[in-house]
């Protein structure tokens, strides 16, 4: 049973003073959108009787089939801290339906359902903890974002170092408001870059606590007259910002991965996870790293992976095994970063562990080297191959892996590859200043 009904939303709108409700979805890129309504108009939303157009959202529907429903899951019922305390305003966050009722296949959040259904059906919940990094950077005299930062601290640095730290310390508080359960702030290696954990939790709460995340970060730093992004590499020499996932699969109540009579504690299943993990990172990875940036970013020397590999500590590896164990054991995926739609991500590496899973494959031997440091050659030599390394090459390993294109469907799979073409053609034909600096004069 859920946490809220109908009547409870309608009560709590009523006796908190909320005079606007956000009905919030995303689109298939990672786009937050959302439909406000007034507090008149209630009793029609949990009554899943608000309309939209989604002709007007990129990769939803034509414009002669354009009406669909928002359907609030009234679980997600929140007020947002940052906004007015009088004339409050809260959010849903809500599923698009077509209008006979069915769930709208270009949803990424019925994606994601979708694969956890499937997860379901062999007995196992799915659950995700999200590291997510982010730069805050100073704003100009009109308010247009910079890649400016007064700040000079690096990894775990506190104030006058951190300049960001009142602004995550706000953050926080915020979301703890909200209901998240905070584990642990920090400012990260480069100047001005940040991160907020908070405890995972089941893949399709986690992908909704990633998207209020987001939001929070974004408005309160604009509110201290800061500018946040999660672009994965805003700054040239400076690491990137990664967004790691933290993955397992429970059984009644207990976490399958762990098996206290192994060498490694880890359980055959886990094992199989990984290997599925593996077997289909590249055909994902235009999912996990979105945007012709994220590959700036997954280079060498800056703490990100390049190379299909795993190991229980290394961390210049793809996965890597954290060291707790008991219920507390989990595979870190390490490539994504927060551009992405984590609908379409959790859906993807869900699906791939649990064919992992189906089909008993067997990961590669473990890899305890530094991986950055090998030779070309000490990488084939143990077979390890890379990540693609244009959005180009990762949109064609995602055309080629039926997994990926299936646990999407073929409408957002479509949809998905024929965008990010768009945005791969643009790049493309766009003439930078690094070739005006390095061609015009020479040649």
């Amino acid at each position: 049973m859920g946490r809220y009904t109908r009547e409870d939303i309608i009560r709590l709108v009523r006796d908190e003073d909320i005079q606007f409700i956000r009905m919030q979805f995303t689109d298939i890129f990672g786009q937050l959108k959302n439909v406000a309504i007034t507090a008149s108009q209630i009793e029609r939303a949990v009554n899943n009787e608000i309309m939209m157009d989604g002709s007007s959202i990129e990769g939803f529907v034509r414009i002669e089939e354009s009406d669909q429903y928002l359907w609030p899951d009234l679980d997600t019922f929140a007020i947002l801290p940052w906004r007015p305390q009088y004339g409050k305003v809260a959010r849903l966050i809500c599923e698009v339906h077509n209008p006979d009722g069915t769930p709208f296949v270009g949803d990424p959040r019925n994606v994601l359902k979708r694969a956890l259904k499937r997860a379901e059906n062999m007995g196992y919940t799915f659950n995700a903890g999200p590291e997510l990094e982010f730069f805050l950077f100073q704003t100009d005299e009109d308010g247009r974002p910079t890649t400016k930062t007064s700040d000079e601290a690096g990894y775990f640095d506190l104030g006058p170092l951190d300049h960001g730290e009142s602004t995550r310390r706000e953050i926080c508080l915020s979301l703890e408001e909200m209901g998240f359960e905070i584990e642990a702030s920090h400012h990260e290696v480069a100047a001005g870059q940040h991160e907020i954990d908070f405890k995972y939790a089941d893949a399709l709460k986690a992908a909704d606590n990633i998207m209020t995340f987001k939001l929070a970060v974004k408005t309160l730093a604009q509110k201290n007259g800061l500018h946040a992004t999660f672009m994965p590499k805003p700054v040239y020499g400076a690491a990137g910002s990664g967004m790691h996932i933290n993955m397992s699969l429970f059984r009644n109540g207990q976490n399958v991965f762990f098996d206290e009579s192994a060498p490694s504690q880890l359980s055959p299943l886990a094992y199989q996870f990984i290997a599925g993990l593996l077997a289909h990172v590249r055909g994902f990875c235009a999912l996990t790293n979105p945007l012709v940036n994220s590959y700036k970013r997954l280079v060498p020397g800056y703490e990100a992976p390049c190379h299909l590999a795993w190991s229980s500590s290394n961390r210049s590896a793809l996965i890597r095994i954290p060291a707790p164990r008991g219920q507390g054991t989990r595979v870190e995926l390490r490539s994504p970063d927060p551009s992405c739609n984590p609908y379409l991500v959790f859906a993807a590496c869900l699906t791939a562990g649990l064919e992992g899973i189906e089909k008993g494959l067997t990961p590669p031997p473990e890899v305890p080297e530094n991986i950055n440091a090998m030779t070309p050659e000490a990488r084939a030599a143990h077979g390890i191959e890379s990540l693609p390394g244009t959005l180009e090459a990762a949109i064609r390993a995602m055309e080629a892996d039926r997994l990926v294109l299936d646990a999407l469907g073929p409408h957002v799979s479509a949809q998905y590859i024929n965008g990010k073409l768009r945005e791969w053609e643009g790049y493309r034909t766009q003439v930078s200043q690094w070739e005006l600096d390095r061609y015009l004069v020479t040649y």
